[in-house]
């Protein structure tokens, strides 16, 4: 009986220890190390080995952890590893940058079929991992506890395997590939992520994804018609996203869906031409992009109580039409509002008088600008019909008591003037006549007239015809970064003030009418890469400052305009300059030979610029960034050329048109990134330097109209790709050197330079014209000659070949008793 009860005791004890040890589910690596650790299961770890097998770790360090020594034994406790602490087996591996902490620095070399092992896996996430289009891994069909699969931007190739849809526990789903064809299975599925992929053809079958949540099929080549079909069972939809693809929406117009969703991105599927009036029943609208979907319709005003809490509204690139309703609605603190290509029309409604991103470019909008738009952090309004002189009134200038203490004594200020009557002026005590003044203003209009724009990052109001001068208060604008006023008629002087926008990196004044100087105070602006003020009036010497203070320039164009005397040497410490443009002014002197020290011209290939910048703004304004592409309109090839999307790639020195003398400095050879040099219409004298081939990137080369003597250098042939070539009117001599690039150009960009000859001018050279025809003849006869004893030559020496071969060989084999003499020959030579 004793050894029953020992039994028995050893079994409760046992049996507790199994129920403590089962309570347990997954642990993480820190409950590891506080309780029972549990090794993982050998086969599993060697199917992970064999897995980083095949990847490679860029940085050498993410899977440090992964081994086979003694102390790395336990793989629950590797980086992007998870266990059950019931059985050790894995039941998680994530190699996402939220996991590994670093992004796209694993390389695909294949996928280990040995994962096969993990049979309990319940999460597999392995995305920006490139296998360099390896084929896609069938096994994973195989596993069948996946929950959730994550294998986005991971450029398998081959076929998706159709297997795939017996994942039926799967919850999440984000790959790379062609749509499986057994989706019907998946009807746990609740996210589904096929995007930025090549995948063609029609929408599958979604109606038994009734727990779908998530769809995004964006960037893709999916065609054909959409009904309200394809929807009908997806209930629970919240964020669709059919973005990008060549969709056609053929939705009734009294379709009611079943689902109410809060993200809506139909760019680029075609929808029109009427207002999709199922759109009226989605009233939880967060996010709404239905920008190039061929709507021509007027905005219904339904629309805009829909859009009382939108974050971002995208319609831009359609032909919306008509003029805002007059409504005081206002959208949410954070909203962005994409308006622009359309042909809206009228004055903007105070509708969007809280949008702190507006984008009405490109449309036919006119009248004032309203000053509650000062709101605003971004603010584009280029490309309207605005055309009076106060609409640059919105930014108001903050009042300050020096000009409060003008009341009574001069005329008062405007700002102040129009928000009191004239009897209350008399009435403004002289003892503190600021505080006085706002007593007087509501707290609305002195919050308004005080503070106003504040917070404005991004201001286009280019390509409009708005005249007068531009208010001198920009003191305020601290938070300026990007400001566009090309392409107007404004006048006046470039205002002072702008030198207290310390954060301005883009200043665009091109196409207007200002005078003077550049103002002085612009050397503050040290953060400032693009300044295009040309086509103006300004007069005045280029200011050295340019050079000194503002070394982050990477545009500087003041072509067209009035500059005069002699260029700074100061400006060669622009080491980031790429495009410098001085044309069409009266600038003299020579060109300064430390050129040869603006770093980025010096260097080959593009730049790490980029044309995009994104326009931080304070937090308490927004929690975007704001992209902007610069561009830029110059001369190029003789063409007035908009660049845009490669413009940092264009590395160009433009001092056409001016009055400079001197030689081109031999150090201009140096610039060996430059791809336009235009130094035409001059006084410049002297040789081309004979090291001009060095600038192998040249594209366009124009020292037309100058002169320039001497002969044309040889290595000028050299370079490849030289696509356009002006040396007209100079006083240039001599052959022009033999090449593909200089025989193919037109013979206009020689003419002028009397002493110049040879192909592609008729004007032949004297060694040329001293052969004559009889000679030229002869030595055509002669090439000939020479080709038919090149000929015969050859015929001879075959013919020669072939009767030794038989002479000798034939007599062997035919005649017996010659090749009996060869051969006892033979012999008594060996012997």
């Amino acid at each position: 009986m004793q050894g029953h009860g020992r039994c028995l005791k050893l079994f409760l004890a046992f049996a507790l220890l199994l129920l403590q040890y089962t309570q347990g589910g997954e642990v993480d690596h820190s409950q590891r190390d506080t309780n029972v650790t549990i090794r993982c299961i050998e086969r599993e770890r060697q199917a992970l080995l064999a897995f980083k097998r095949g990847l490679v770790d860029k940085s050498d360090d993410l899977l440090s952890s992964w081994g086979s020594e003694a102390q790395k034994q336990d793989c629950c406790r590797w980086v992007g590893v998870s266990c059950s602490n019931q059985t050790g087996h894995v039941l998680q591996l994530d190699l996402s940058n939220e996991v590994v902490g670093e992004f796209d620095n694993f390389q695909g070399k294949m996928i280990s079929p040995k994962l096969i092992e993990l049979h309990h896996l319940q999460h597999l996430a392995l995305p920006w991992i490139n296998f360099n289009g390896s084929q896609f891994p069938y096994f994973i069909s195989s596993l069948t506890n996946l929950r959730y699969l994550d294998l986005s931007s991971t450029n398998f190739g081959g076929k998706f395997p159709s297997q795939v849809g017996n994942l039926t526990n799967l919850v999440y789903l984000d790959l790379s590939g062609s749509i499986p064809d057994a989706f019907g299975n998946m009807s746990s599925l609740a996210h589904l992520d096929l995007s930025y992929n090549q995948l063609e053809g029609s929408l599958p079958d979604l109606t038994n994804l009734s727990s779908l949540e998530v769809l995004s099929l964006s960037d893709n080549q999916l065609s054909g018609v959409i009904s309200g079909t394809h929807f009908s069972k997806l209930s629970k939809l919240q964020n669709l996203d059919l973005s990008s693809n060549l969709l056609v929406l053929d939705i009734h117009a009294d379709w009611i869906p079943h689902f109410q969703l809060h993200s809506i991105q139909l760019e680029s599927c075609k929808m029109g031409p009427h207002f999709p009036k199922w759109l009226q029943t989605q009233k939880n609208i967060s996010y709404l992009y239905i920008s190039d979907a061929g709507i021509s319709d007027i905005l219904p005003s339904w629309f805009w109580s829909l859009c009382r809490n939108v974050e971002h509204m995208d319609l831009a690139r359609n032909q919306i039409r008509g003029t805002f309703p007059n409504l005081t609605l206002e959208f949410s603190y954070s909203s962005e509002q994409h308006l622009s290509s359309n042909k809206l029309e009228g004055q903007i409604p105070s509708v969007l008088l809280n949008a702190p991103y507006l984008d009405l470019s490109s449309n036919k909008l006119e009248g004032p600008i309203p000053s509650v738009l000062s709101k605003a952090s971004y603010l584009d309004l280029s490309s309207n019909k605005f055309e009076r002189s106060n609409t640059l009134s919105s930014i108001k200038c903050p009042i300050s008591e020096y000009e409060v203490e003008q009341v009574g004594r001069f005329n008062p200020p405007s700002s102040i003037k129009s928000l009191i009557s004239g009897s209350e002026f008399e009435q403004v005590g002289r003892s503190n006549p600021f505080n006085s003044i706002k007593s007087l203003i509501s707290g609305s209009e002195f919050e308004q007239v005080g503070s106003a724009a504040i917070g404005l990052v991004f201001l286009n109001l280019s390509s409009n015809n708005v005249y007068g001068q531009v208010p001198d208060c920009w003191t305020h604008l601290e938070n300026l970064v990007m400001l566009d006023l090309s392409y107007n008629a404004l006048s006046g002087k470039i205002p002072t003030t702008i030198g207290s926008v310390f954060r301005i990196e883009t200043l665009k004044l091109k196409s207007n009418r200002f005078v003077g100087q550049l103002p002085v105070s612009l050397k503050n602006c040290t953060s400032l890469v693009v300044i295009d003020v040309g086509d103006n009036k300004l007069s005045g010497p280029i200011p050295e400052w340019l050079g000194v203070s503002l070394k982050n320039l990477v545009i500087l164009m003041l072509s067209s305009n009035h500059f005069n005397g002699s260029l700074p040497s100061q400006l060669c410490h622009l080491i980031r300059i790429q495009n410098l443009d001085f044309s069409m002014n009266n600038i003299s002197g020579s060109i300064p030979p430390c050129v040869k020290i603006l770093t980025t011209l010096a260097q080959k290939g593009n730049s790490s610029l980029t044309s995009e910048h994104s326009y931080p703004t304070p937090s308490y304004l927004s929690r975007y960034n704001y992209p902007n592409v610069d561009d830029a309109t110059f001369m190029w090839k003789r063409g007035v050329q908009t660049i845009r999307s490669i413009l940092w790639l264009v590395k160009r020195i433009d001092l056409s048109s001016n009055k400079l003398t001197g030689e081109i400095p031999s150090e201009i050879s140096h610039l060996v990134g430059l791809v336009s040099l235009n130094l035409s219409r001059n006084q410049l004298t002297g040789q081309i330097t004979k090291e001009i081939g060095n600038l192998q990137s040249l594209d366009s080369l124009d020292l037309s109209r100058n002169h320039i003597d001497g002969r044309i250098p040889t290595s000028l042939a050299r370079i490849d790709r030289l696509g356009f070539l002006d040396l007209s009117y100079n006083n240039l001599s001599g052959k022009i050197p033999v090449g593909t690039q200089l025989q193919g150009f037109d013979p206009s960009f020689y003419a002028g330079n009397l002493q110049l000859c040879g192909s592609p001018l008729k004007k032949m050279c004297a060694d040329e014209v001293e052969k004559g025809p009889s000679e030229q003849t002869d030595f055509i006869n002669q090439k000939d000659k020479d080709e038919l004893m090149t000929l015969g030559f050859y015929i001879s020496m075959g013919l020669g070949f072939a009767a030794g071969f038989w002479g000798v060989c034939g007599t062997l084999i035919f005649s017996r008793s010659w090749r009996y003499a060869y051969l006892k020959f033979l012999n008594g030579l060996n012997d």
